[in-house]
């Protein structure tokens, strides 16, 4: 195989969405399997909808995901001269042609070929123009778009997708095709050929809503007498109501900055968005980068669409479980320096952090992430359900304070007695701490969990944690004594 090259060409019209990401991490993936390079082009063509923030806001996202390109990123539109050389160059040589056709008379054609009920397409009044008849046209300055003359033979253009298998349509069934607009802009069709002639690309890896357009880029290729590349067309990403995920149609649900600030880890995104429709032909979930490139072939993405089963509604499972369910696997296995670097970025923003974690309480910090994150499905859980290991203005979850602190009046007493046994401890470890909570239990009559579970609720705010002994001890006596004689506050 001569050298790989694959490209992701966005187009700025607004946030990095995960359909998008998806379409750029599949190709990375194969560029990075093959040794091969991934190329970044911005296809700004679209001067009304293009916008800075939303290159800056693809770069961001891309680079967030752990996504790196080899070359770009290139701009679409500083090429344009390359590829209105390209169409003329097409004329000079027969393959294309000026039309001269207004909008209003296409209008009336397509109106004629509905009402005798034949095929939409364009009749070719211009295609056979005598040069004296296309000279009296451009006298006259009339208007003019481009169009590809498609060959008028027998037979299909076909080709192998790597996805789909061989695809084929018939030459009738292609119209002349427009390709420069009569404003002079080229179109899509056009500027996407020639800048993958131009960057070498050997596999194109892209969406099914692009097929239409693959045949006809066949013909571009065939004209500009290029290498055809590979295709691999893949499925798209639809909600549960079978559309098509996009930017317009579901806001921000469907932004990769989104996932960013609802705390996820940027390779359990990945991890997720590579499945939606690609399988390693086994059981397999969870991949290391490296797992991920060695297991990774065109061959194993699905022919049928995936499906992202998001539940805007649902608070906890606010996207695909699956997506939540991957993000929490890897928040209870990565090295715990390596989550505590990103949740240092989340309190910091929370305004929770202190210094003193990256110093003299760093080893106390550490202890604390791994002692709670088994429970936890994002980093933002660090600053809202283990807000209270950092600050002491936390609020108790509902189920906390009805059902193991209210539930039971006499705690408003009990608590500071048993933080007044906690201060009459000579040591202050596990062993004496669970003792001195069970005797005090069997003094006052109750089973030891009413105490110690009314204990949680005043100190972390939660229903269920680690073991309260551990905890009483890692939060330190003078902390639990101080939450513990403050429990009165709840009952007024």
């Amino acid at each position: 195989m001569s050298e790989v090259r694959v490209r992701f060409p966005p187009s700025p019209t607004g946030y990095l969405h995960i359909g998008g990401a998806r379409t750029a991490i599949l190709n990375w993936l194969y560029a990075r399997k093959y040794n091969g390079k991934f190329i970044l082009r911005i296809e700004d063509t679209d001067a009304e909808r293009s916008t800075r923030e939303s290159i800056e806001g693809i770069l961001d996202g891309l680079t967030w995901l752990g996504i790196d390109w080899d070359e770009g990123p290139y701009f679409q539109t500083d090429f344009a001269d390359q590829h209105i050389a390209a169409a003329e160059k097409m004329i000079a040589e027969g393959k294309a042609y000026r039309c001269y056709c207004t909008k209003e008379e296409l209008e009336a054609k397509r109106e004629a070929t509905l009402a005798a009920k034949q095929s939409l397409k364009y009749d070719g009044t211009c295609r056979n123009l005598t040069a004296e008849e296309r000279a009296a046209k451009e006298a006259k300055g009339l208007p003019s778009v481009i169009r590809f003359k498609v060959p008028e033979k027998d037979g299909v253009v076909a080709y192998e997708d790597k996805v789909l298998g061989r695809i084929e349509r018939r030459y009738v069934d292609i119209e002349d095709f427009v390709i420069v607009r009569s404003n002079g802009k080229p179109l899509y069709l056009l500027s996407n050929v020639v800048d993958d002639i131009r960057d070498r690309i050997t596999h194109i890896i892209r969406g099914q809503d692009h097929l239409t357009n693959t045949t006809r880029q066949i013909l571009l290729y065939e004209a500009l007498n290029a290498q055809i590349p590979v295709f691999a067309h893949m499925p798209l990403t639809l909600d549960l109501n079978k559309a098509k995920i996009s930017k317009r149609s579901h806001g921000e649900i469907v932004a990769v900055q989104f996932y960013r600030a609802k705390g996820f880890i940027p390779w359990a995104l990945v991890n997720f968005l590579v499945l939606l429709g690609w399988s390693p032909g086994d059981d397999r979930e969870i991949f290391t980068k490296e797992e991920l490139i060695e297991a990774f072939t065109l061959e194993r993405i699905n022919k049928s669409h995936a499906i992202f089963n998001y539940r805007k509604d649902d608070p906890k499972f606010f996207t695909d479980p699956k997506a939540i369910n991957i993000n929490a696997h890897y928040l209870r296995t990565l090295p715990i320096a390596e989550i505590g670097d990103m949740v240092k970025k989340e309190l910091q923003e929370a305004h929770l952090w202190d210094d003193a974690y990256d110093g003299e309480k760093k080893q106390w910090y550490l202890d604390t992430l791994d002692m709670i994150r088994d429970r936890f499905h994002t980093l933002k859980d660090f600053t809202t359900l283990g807000r209270a290991y950092f600050a002491d203005d936390f609020a108790i979850e509902e189920a906390a304070l009805n059902k193991n602190l209210l539930k039971y009046p006499e705690l408003k007493n009990w608590l500071p007695m048993l933080a007044d046994r906690f201060a009459a401890l000579p040591v202050f470890d596990k062993d004496s701490v669970e003792q001195a909570a069970r005797v005090f239990a069997e003094e006052i009559g109750v089973k030891p969990g009413i105490p110690i579970n009314a204990s949680r609720a005043v100190i972390t705010g939660l229903v269920k944690g680690p073991s309260m002994f551990e905890l009483f001890v890692h939060m330190g006596r003078d902390k639990v004594m101080e939450r513990l004689r403050s429990a009165g506050k709840y009952f007024v």
